[in-house]
């Protein structure tokens, strides 16, 4: 099992789903579902699993190894099987903040998206807050998939901005949102 040097624990757990440091063997499902939910993502191209390769053997591989990595990636499990993964990105350890990222196999989208969120945001939040102790984390989202705020608040994160226009997609422009929690 990969082991981030970053972190005192690898694995976090709540009711049958755990995240574990990324797994090589989660990328091609991986590949599949960025592929397949590319219409919010910040992907600009379909990735092949060439791609995927070089990515998991020069990028990630590299992350386990760094005191203050820029991302901590997982791999989201139900009984040790890979339904999702996600992390903390563009982490700023100076300011101690970082963007969350989630997505989960695009066949749990439609019923179980609100199930999977809150559980990956309750892991992740350990993580960030008890263990890393940063200040702050966040979501970057495109107005693509409003279901996803509902959620987000419920989960007491706040609508911080509306960055309105911001990103072009399809030849339109669109907003994003920034929905934030402070560790308090």
């Amino acid at each position: 099992m990969n082991t981030y040097i970053c972190l005192n624990r690898q694995t976090y757990s709540k009711n049958g789903y755990s995240i574990v440091p990324l797994r090589y063997e989660d990328r091609y499902d991986i590949m599949k579902w960025r592929n397949e939910q590319v219409y919010h993502l910040r992907q600009d191209k379909l990735i092949s699993k060439k791609d995927q390769d070089t990515y998991f053997n020069e990028v990630v591989t590299a992350l386990f190894k760094q005191k203050q990595p820029k991302q901590i990636l997982f791999s989201y499990l139900k009984d040790e099987k890979c339904i999702g993964y996600g992390g903390l990105v563009h982490i700023n350890w100076k300011d101690k903040n970082a963007e969350i990222s989630f997505i989960m196999k695009t066949e749990l989208e439609k019923n179980y998206f609100y199930k999977h969120w809150s559980l990956f945001l309750g892991l992740i939040e350990q993580i960030a807050f008890i263990e890393l102790k940063l200040h702050k984390i966040y979501t970057y989202a495109f107005n693509l998939r409003p279901h996803l705020y509902e959620i987000l608040e419920k989960c007491d994160y706040k609508l911080e901005a509306k960055l309105t226009d911001h990103v072009l997609h399809k030849n339109k422009y669109i907003s994003v949102f920034i929905h934030s929690k402070i560790n308090i």
